[in-house]
């Protein structure tokens, strides 16, 4: 099982004839993903060439799907095509688009996301690594090879900490991995994850991985509270971040007492959720809990 994303899953490209776009596909090809096609409206009814496979190019996404079944897209265009992108994948009814592009304006996200949400499509990004299934499918720019299948679910805001999770863990491997994207305004939240997490049956611990701004981590660690009956583990990125600054992702600002990772650290805390104060401690939670878990299945 996973959440969002399965070898049955078929992806367009959206900007796949780009250098982003051809790198990146020719590793999603390599980790199994079903690439079905490319979107390019200047090269459509050509092909890419990828090692001993050739992709074909679609002039819009809606011709892509009518030809291939896609459902899915990965969106590499620029930041300025960005909204356009998802509006057409969104209007060709595919189900989920993954948004890899930075520096989208917040308010060309806050548009499509709205487009998207009332065509009944799926957003995940902007500003996002994607998400994989690893051993079924990879949709973004995620490394396919620095885990395994397994039994963890993961939700972060941060790409980097996604991987290093990922690699930390790799002896107990993943379900699915899902990288949100750290904007102000992003399409699938944390909730949205825990809540697919709890209804996967093959996922047995989810880790979340939040960063200092905003509230996204506080309201869900109310939604652990009253929802999520499996173990959660986190991490908050940004302890030694001063006030006042922004950090990284464009959504990491603190202001006063609001926002910071203590604040954070605080809520997730008192909704059960046990957090790391480094991604590696959070890692040894994560172990030391399977352990115990373990030991009192043996009993």
């Amino acid at each position: 099982m996973a959440i969002f994303l399965t070898e049955e899953s078929k992806v367009l490209v959206q900007g796949m004839t780009g250098g982003e776009g051809m790198k990146h596909t020719r590793r999603m090809l390599a980790a199994g993903t079903n690439v079905v096609g490319g979107v390019n409206p200047r090269k459509a009814g050509r092909t890419a060439d990828f090692d001993e496979r050739a992709v074909p190019v679609f002039g819009s996404v809606r011709e892509g799907r009518e030809a291939t079944g896609a459902d899915v897209s990965v969106v590499f265009v620029p930041p300025a095509f960005a909204k356009a992108a998802v509006a057409e994948a969104a209007d060709a009814g595919l189900e989920l688009v993954v948004v890899i592009t930075e520096g989208i304006p917040v308010h060309d996200s806050v548009a499509f996301h709205a487009h998207a949400a009332k065509k009944g499509t799926r957003v995940i990004g902007p500003n996002c690594p994607g998400l994989i299934t690893p051993g079924q499918s990879n949709a973004g720019i995620i490394p396919a090879d620095i885990t395994k299948p397994g039994r963890i679910g993961l939700v972060s805001k941060s790409g980097t900490l996604t991987y290093q999770l990922m690699y930390e863990l790799r002896d107990i491997g993943f379900s699915t991995c899902v990288g949100i994207g750290g904007d102000p305004v992003v399409g699938t939240t944390h909730i949205d994850c825990l809540a697919a997490f709890q209804d996967d049956p093959d996922t047995e611990l989810i880790v979340l991985i939040g960063e200092i701004g905003g509230d996204a981590e506080e309201r869900a660690a109310l939604f652990v509270r009253d929802h999520i009956t499996k173990p959660v583990v986190g991490y908050i990125a940004g302890f030694t971040a001063p006030e006042g600054r922004t950090m990284g992702h464009a959504g990491a600002i603190v202001s006063g007492s609001s926002g910071t990772a203590e604040a954070k650290k605080k809520a997730l805390e008192a909704a059960g959720v046990r957090v790391g104060s480094t991604p590696t401690e959070t890692a040894r939670l994560v172990l030391a809990h399977l352990e115990t878990e373990r030991d009192v299945s043996h009993r």
